[in-house]
């Protein structure tokens, strides 16, 4: 039941994605593009994306389960500390570059978008130097399994 449910969140995620434009990298672009012709779109997707979330964490730190009855597994972590800036800075220099993050990088990839596969190939190897990186600072990653 948990992967039918995990399934299903994906494809209504990718689905968003697609209608709402945010696969495409010329609209992200666009969207960072302040000096030329600027793209508010993406902000409003942020915006809509954000009041989901908010509602959603709420909701989920009154639970200590989930709806199927898994354990409730939230973030703890609050520090601003020097790990979480440069990794924020490396993922908006890459999502900049690019015009792709994870999500819309999958989608487009579904969609045979040749750039999105050198991204998730890019990304996967990051993903791998990262646990590379942490297994010799002898730190366990968690699984988001």
């Amino acid at each position: 039941m948990n992967v039918f449910t995990a399934l299903l969140a994906g494809l209504v995620f990718g689905f968003g994605l697609i209608v709402s434009g945010m696969a495409a990298p010329a609209k992200v672009l666009g969207f960072l593009d302040l000096a030329g012709a600027w793209d508010p779109s993406l902000a409003f997707v942020m915006v809509g994306a954000i009041g989901v979330g908010v509602v959603a964490f709420f909701v989920a730190g009154k639970r200590s389960t989930s709806l199927l009855g898994e354990p409730m597994r939230l973030p703890t972590a609050r520090p601003i500390d020097r790990r979480l800036v440069v990794g924020s800075v490396m993922f908006g220099v890459g999502w900049g570059v690019a015009g792709f993050c994870p999500g819309p990088a999958l989608v487009a990839l579904g969609m045979g978008q040749g750039k999105a596969l050198v991204f998730v190939g890019a990304m996967l190897a990051g993903m791998a130097l990262f646990e590379w990186a942490e297994q010799r600072r002898g730190v366990a990653v968690e699984s988001a399994a």
